[in-house]
């Protein structure tokens, strides 16, 4: 007999983390619709010529292939084999599944132009796949929780993003955190003025790991794709800002980067967004501004989002920017975005590990109803409709059994009240009310219970 599995860097999720994963969902989703952002959803699967070459070298390959229908390989000759993978793998799957959720949403948009107000305001809560090597926080299925606005280029839009980073993570509970925010036109600077012009995709990605794998391991990697010591050694002093925003950091990004006009822009917009922060009035505000944050994803080309709680070992919970044209790629340049991803299973653990989640949200059923004879059980369904229609999550016992065995049920399933109905009960309307927490039970009629479990 074969032994069950997983696949590595995937989860089941039962009743109670499902509940509490419901929570997260939830509370994201309030705090989208607030912002007027509308639902949409996109399919699993994308061609492969979709998803390719959107993501940076690094990101392609991480890429979930999804072999063609029927015998792949009848086609297939010794040529196409020692051509190699890159050549090989369009001839055998056409289809991947997704990444992420906002490459699928560009070229919904472009299919759908027609028909869409300008600006598009979306969110998309789905599962993607990455081929990454599982390891705490970081899975091969997990699920984003995206809002993107396409089809203005005004940073109001910047401005929001940072208010609903605040907005939800104060809703979770999650009250120590940090917004990073840089500006890819900065970097796109830092790589003028140290001396590699055009070189700003390969320092982004290297610069991307300096949490992961400190500094000297970043040059060591920049060395590899090519960059100078000369050049890193004038990276060296950016690398180490006072990231408080003030005018401290504001003098530090002129002093290093401001000869760079593309990274005067940057430094302007970030002001401008920051201010706009301000006019909304947000208070105890969590932002930092670091001119090293780089997101590894190849498409960004303005602001830089990310989020990450603090006091936990777990990465990155959120991130995003704006990017100009990733729906040039699909025939349709020049239409700016700009979107933030929560990453749901990365907050959850971050909520387990410091115990954030309500005591309730893990709690399934809240009143149990066992009846001891057939009259009985008739006697409990009008109860149970009771009970459900003012929302109280009740169940009726199925089987007609001995009462131990119900009330092992009900300590198994944590529930914190049970309702004992038997001839006794029946005739008198009285029913018998136990608490399985404090082991009191009272006789009470139907409203009696209901408010005893609502209070």
């Amino acid at each position: 007999m074969q032994k069950p599995t997983l696949p590595k860097g995937t989860r089941d999720f039962g009743p109670e983390q499902m509940r509490k994963r419901l929570f997260i969902f939830d509370t994201i989703r309030q705090t989208f619709q607030r912002f007027a952002f509308q639902p949409l959803e996109t399919p699993s699967m994308e061609n492969l010529s979709t998803l390719t070459g959107k993501y940076g070298e690094e990101g392609d390959q991480l890429l979930f292939k999804i072999l063609n229908s029927g015998d792949f390989a009848a086609s297939l000759t010794e040529l196409d084999i020692a051509n190699g993978s890159k050549k090989l793998t369009p001839k055998i799957a056409e289809k991947g599944l997704r990444y992420d959720l906002t490459v699928p949403f560009a070229r919904y948009v472009v299919m759908n132009r027609n028909v869409l107000t300008m600006p598009f305001k979306r969110y998309q809560m789905q599962p993607v796949w990455r081929a990454d090597r599982p390891q705490r926080g970081r899975y091969r299925e997990f699920y984003q929780c995206d809002a993107d606005v396409v089809g203005t280029d005004s940073l109001l839009c910047e401005a929001e993003i940072i208010l609903m980073i605040h907005e939800v993570m104060g809703n979770l509970g999650i009250t120590d955190f940090t917004v990073k925010i840089n500006n890819r036109k900065i970097l796109t600077g830092i790589a003028e003025v140290i001396g590699a012009p055009g070189q700003e995709g390969q320092l982004s990605v290297a610069i991307d790991k300096l949490d992961k794998i400190g500094q000297e391991k970043v040059e060591d990697e920049l060395r590899e794709r090519g960059f100078s010591d000369e050049a890193i050694e004038k990276l060296r002093a950016i690398l180490f800002f006072n990231n408080t925003v003030s005018n401290t950091i504001w003098n530090q990004l002129d002093e290093t980067v401001g000869a760079s006009a593309t990274a005067q822009r940057g430094i302007n917009e970030l002001k401008e967004t920051l201010q706009l922060v301000d006019d909304y009035g947000l208070k105890n505000s969590k932002i930092e501004i670091d001119p090293t944050l780089a997101r590894g994803l190849s498409y960004y080309t303005g602001a830089i989002f990310e989020v990450k709680a603090n006091g936990v070992s777990i990465g990155s919970i959120s991130g995003g920017g704006r990017y100009d044209n990733l729906t040039g790629a699909f025939g349709m340049p020049g239409l700016s975005g700009v979107g933030i991803s929560f990453g749901v299973d990365r907050i959850y653990d971050v909520m387990e590990e410091l115990n954030l989640f309500p005591p309730d949200t893990g709690q399934g059923t809240q009143v149990l109803i066992t009846p001891l004879d057939a009259e009985a059980r008739r006697s409990a369904l009008p109860l149970l409709n009771e009970l459900r229609a003012v929302n109280i999550r009740a169940e009726l016992y199925p089987d007609l059994n001995k009462v131990k065995k119900m009330l092992d049920y009900a300590n198994a399933k944590a529930i914190p009240f049970v309702v004992l109905i038997g001839s006794e009960e029946v005739q008198t309307g009285q029913f018998s009310l136990k608490n399985m927490l404090t082991g009191d039970q009272i006789k009470a009629n139907r409203s009696e219970i209901i408010r005893r479990v609502l209070a």
